[in-house]
């Protein structure tokens, strides 16, 4: 996160206007002890690219004391396409990063893998999460006298291994990482090693893979997702642990549990919107759980109509379990240019308002005369929601109504969701039936807590220790917010429909 503004709070960054969706922040990848190491790396990247698109890194070791690093703004491909590029990443060993902005600048400085040369020798690292008290630690290591080159949280972890006074980097790692509080999974490269790591409650997810060397010990890889070791052709081995730092050397692998045992609180929202649908997290198939999550949402809240539309992409999982569930035929209904980046920054309202329709468009003769039922994942201000609706209504559609696969998003997020402030959600000041309204559909309905609690597998959520992080839905908010003592304070869990 950018420390210098509010990390939740995007007043006019992609996430607003036409692409009212959440992001996450970051996407993690490290290989280690394979001849193309760097390749692989922006292999995985690349198949990251959905956790973040405003910039890439890679570090590579070239050689005992030698490291590489190339970073740039864009996407991988624009960045990592260079051949050139590539062949000044040579070694056996390296970790990578994709960037998503919150707020603030989109600097180079601030593209990850951070690099620093130590007493120890060069030390990388790039993480996905938020640090809850970076703010005040940042604060109190430039009292010390630590000099600040980023305005991102993750330099506060080079600076804690600089003044840490264990002499094994693993130690000053782990020192490090008992002073900081936050959601976050951590790939970092020395001389020596790759270092994963999860915050003791696992928010953020983190894998391990590996892939046969003719005659040798096996690669090593360390990523955000499962699809990133698809891509590379390594076999899942399974999920980093939460509060476990695990040390990858020459020597084969180790692990450490440094923190004391506490139940995990894995980002819910992960299974509804972040992952990529091929994705399998914490043991669970994301494609498979969105179909259950819809499913669950039609037994809930079915209303007669003709066909079952998903608001492409993010809504097609949860569309198709709801469409099976309640036999009314799934359609395309809407069509998704995927050929659009970012929207150009239109010269009137007029052709702003009709900005949606580089993304989106109506499909008139799957809607025209049919009673819709629109399924997407989540609504956030609601002005896509808003736009998705007056297209569907001008081809033609009898009756709209729209379900969606989350419980109504009541907080912002502070554990690296790139959320609005609390004020723009729309769900934090509207019940159920004002949201309808301002989003001009005949009915609308969110899956319940519980329900999606149901879908997941778990029976609902047990208040006493809940199974998930699911603060965006009910303020819960498992990992102190010490940066923002006021949120803290006026965190009370939401009335939600269903339970």
């Amino acid at each position: 996160m950018d420390l210098t503004t509010n990390p939740y709070f995007h007043p006019a960054g992609p996430a607003a206007g036409d692409d009212d969706k959440f992001h996450d922040e970051c996407g993690v990848f490290g290989v280690w002890n394979h001849a193309d190491a760097a390749a692989l790396v922006a292999l995985g990247l690349h198949a990251l690219q959905h956790r973040g698109q405003e910039a890439s890194g890679i570090v590579a070791r070239a050689a005992p004391g030698v490291f590489n690093t190339h970073r740039g703004l864009g996407l991988v491909g624009d960045i990592f396409g260079d051949a050139k590029v590539m062949a000044g990443l040579p070694g056996r060993a390296a970790c990578g990063h994709n960037r998503y902005a919150t707020t603030g600048e989109t600097a180079l400085r601030n593209v990850q893998p951070l690099y620093a040369d130590f007493e120890f020798g060069g030390f990388a690292v790039g993480h996905n999460g938020n640090l809850t008290n970076a703010k005040v630690l940042r604060q109190a290591l430039v009292k010390r006298g630590c000099l600040f080159q980023s305005s991102t949280d993750t330099e506060v972890f080079i600076h804690l291994i600089a003044i840490s006074l264990y002499t094994n980097v693993i130690d000053r790692l782990i020192d490090a990482l008992k002073q900081v509080q936050g959601a976050y999974s951590l790939v970092a490269l020395h001389d020596g090693a790759l270092i994963g790591a999860r915050d003791p409650l696992g928010v953020r997810p983190l894998v391990l893979g590996s892939m046969p060397n003719a005659g040798g010990a096996p690669s090593w890889i360390l990523a955000s997702e499962t699809c990133a070791l698809d891509i590379v052709g390594a076999e899942f081995v399974r999920d980093i642990e939460p509060g476990e730092v695990v040390i990858i050397d020459d020597n084969g692998l180790r692990s450490q549990k440094p923190f004391g045992r506490v139940p995990s609180r894995f980002c819910i929202f992960e299974y509804i919107y972040f992952a990529r649908p091929d994705s399998v997290v914490e043991g669970t198939g994301v494609y498979a759980s969105r179909k259950l999550i819809g499913a669950e949402l039609a037994r809930e809240s079915h209303v007669d109509a003709d066909v079952v539309v998903p608001v492409p992409d993010s809504g097609v999982p949860a569309a198709m379990g709801y469409a099976s569930e309640c036999g009314v035929p799934f359609e395309l209904g809407i069509i998704r240019n995927h050929y659009v980046g970012r929207t150009f920054i239109e010269p009137t309202d007029q052709i702003r308002h009709l900005g949606v329709k580089l993304k989106h468009s109506a499909n008139r003769a799957t809607l025209e005369g049919k009673r819709v039922i629109l399924v997407d994942d989540s609504i956030v201000r609601g002005t896509t929601s808003r736009k998705i609706v007056e297209m569907v209504r001008h081809a033609g559609a009898a009756e709209v109504h729209m379900r969606i696969s989350s419980p109504p998003t009541t907080h912002s997020c502070f554990y690296g969701i790139d959320t609005p402030s609390r004020r723009q959600l729309l769900a934090s000041h509207n019940d159920v039936a004002e949201m309808a309204a301002l989003i001009g559909v005949d009915s609308l309905a969110f899956i319940s807590l519980d329900g999606l609690y149901r879908a997941l597998g778990q029976g609902g959520r047990n208040n006493a220790q809940p199974q998930f992080c699911d603060a965006c839905f009910t303020g819960d908010y498992a990992i102190p917010l010490t940066d923002w003592p006021a949120e803290a304070a006026r965190a009370e869990p939401a009335l939600l429909p269903g339970r």
